[in-house]
């Protein structure tokens, strides 16, 4: 396994590290790794999983149609996906018409793609109708998983969001890290790139794209406690690109004192 080095929390880090992987921290990003493992695979034959790997993509599939069979076998009207590598759109929309072609459903939901403002090359490919696509040097982002500039699935995307009458937005850093603690509110631990969909969501309904009404699935990514990091920097307010966040709670210290903690409570339910 190839990591960009000091890109990924702890918690991803160790994961392969526990189960005995060879884990290989690269000096470089997303990109490079990229690049390494394509070369690995073509000249010493290395077994490429990543989503340049098609049957990476059938298995993906997979999760557009259990999404469908959820719903009792009817499509949502959008799906929101984080994207980075862009394997993932391409992959759920091929379920979709897979469905539609077997006559299970009869039609195929609207996606959006969400990227994050610092890695954003498809949005940026969108807003000129994908007229041309340039890779982009991705800027440090708190959803590192999708801190990509030159995804190797863009074309696979951006035919799926075709086929789909797709959008793509993008998400600042405060947008993010704010929808994912507003996520959190509601009893979710949403991970910073569910945090871009969110975010990404929210831009959706503000322009009359999503409405009242609508049936809307958000594809979360990971589980937030991979990124607990994350979470205690931006109630601690001490996370890059989010001065003022908007939802931020940090523990009241008070004295062993019931009165002081009776006032607390009150305080809290008032």
């Amino acid at each position: 396994m190839l990591l960009p080095r000091g890109k990924v929390s702890t918690a991803q880090l160790v994961q392969p590290l526990a189960n005995g992987a060879l884990v290989l921290s690269v000096d470089s990003d997303f990109d490079g790794c990229m690049r390494l493992v394509a070369e690995l695979a073509e000249r010493d034959g290395v077994y490429l999983a990543n989503s340049m790997n098609s049957l990476r993509l059938e298995g993906q599939k997979t999760v557009g149609i259990e999404i469908v069979q959820q719903f009792d076998w009817q499509v949502p009207d959008w799906i929101v996906i984080p994207g980075g590598n862009l394997g993932n759109v391409s992959a759920l929309v091929a379920g979709f018409a897979l469905m539609k072609d077997l006559g299970l459903v009869a039609r195929l939901p609207r996606v959006c793609v969400a990227q994050a403002e610092r890695a954003n090359p498809l949005y940026l490919s969108y807003l000129r109708d994908f007229r041309e696509f340039e890779p982009v040097t991705a800027r440090p982002t708190i959803a590192s998983a999708i801190q990509i500039g030159n995804p190797v699935s863009r074309d696979r995307a951006i035919r799926a969001i075709r086929a789909c009458d797709g959008v793509v937005e993008q998400a600042s850093e405060e947008e993010l890290a704010d929808a994912a603690a507003r996520a959190d509110l509601s009893g979710m631990f949403s991970c910073p790139h569910t945090g871009v969909a969110l975010a990404a969501l929210e831009k959706l309904v503000a322009r009359k794209l999503v409405r009242r009404g609508d049936r809307v699935v958000v594809i979360s990514t990971a589980n937030g406690l991979k990124f607990t990091d994350f979470k205690t920097r931006y109630h601690e307010g001490a996370l890059p690109g989010v001065p003022h966040p908007a939802h931020a709670n940090r523990p009241v210290e008070i004295a062993c004192d019931y009165g002081a903690a009776r006032d607390a409570v009150l305080r809290h339910i008032d």
